[in-house]
C-alpha cells in the first residue's frame, strides 16, 4: 500500500469516525470468505456500515480526531479488524448475537465498542450491548410515563362525571 492509499484509508475513516458517534471493532479472523459475506449483507440489512481496515491505520484516523477520546479503544486494535458503525448503538450488537446464533458459534468475537463516548472493551459486553436502549426507545418510555398520570386523571375525571350524571337521573 502507498502512502497515498493510507492517507485515503484515514481521510476515509476519519469521516466514518466524525459521522457516526457509535462503533465496534470486531476480530473477524476465523470467519470464512462466505460467513464475512453473510456478515456484511445482515449488516447491509441494518444499515450498519461494515469496514475492515489496518490497525495501524484506524489508530491513526481515531489519533488525528482526538487521541484521548478514543484512548480506551487502542488496545483492542490488534489481529484482523472490521469496523460496524451505526446510528443506533444497539444495532451492530444485534448482528454479532443474531450471526452467531445461527451460525451456532462465538465469532466474530466483539473486541470493543465506542458508543456516545463510552468504551465497552471485550467479548463479555456483547449481551449488555443487545439490551441497551435506543434514543427512540427511551423518548417511547419517557412519553409512556408523561401520559400515564394524566390518562388516571382523565379516567378518574370521567368516572366521576358518570356518577354525577347517574346521581342526577336518580332524582
Amino acid at each position: 500500500m502507498t502512502k497515498d492509499q493510507k492517507n485515503e484509508v484515514i481521510e476515509l475513516l476519519k469521516g466514518k469516525f466524525s459521522q457516526y458517534n457509535n462503533f465496534y471493532i470486531t476480530d473477524t479472523e476465523s470467519l470464512t470468505v462466505e460467513q464475512v459475506g453473510k456478515l456484511r449483507r445482515a449488516c447491509f440489512n441494518k444499515n450498519v456500515e461494515m469496514k475492515v481496515a489496518k490497525n495501524t491505520l484506524i489508530k491513526k484516523a481515531l489519533e488525528q480526531i482526538d487521541a484521548e477520546r478514543y484512548t480506551g479503544v487502542y488496545e483492542a486494535l490488534n489481529n484482523v479488524t472490521a469496523l460496524m458503525f451505526s446510528e443506533n448503538p444497539k444495532e451492530p450488537a444485534m448482528i454479532l448475537s443474531t450471526f452467531r446464533k445461527e451460525s451456532n458459534g462465538d465469532k466474530p468475537v466483539l473486541k470493543a465498542a465506542f458508543i456516545n463516548g463510552d468504551v465497552y472493551s471485550g467479548d463479555n459486553q456483547l449481551k449488555a450491548l443487545t439490551q441497551i436502549k435506543t434514543k427512540n426507545e427511551l423518548i417511547g418510555e419517557v412519553i409512556g410515563l408523561l401520559q400515564s398520570p394524566a390518562k388516571r386523571v382523565l379516567s378518574a375525571l370521567l368516572h366521576n362525571a358518570e356518577k354525577k350524571g347517574e346521581a342526577a337521573v336518580a332524582e
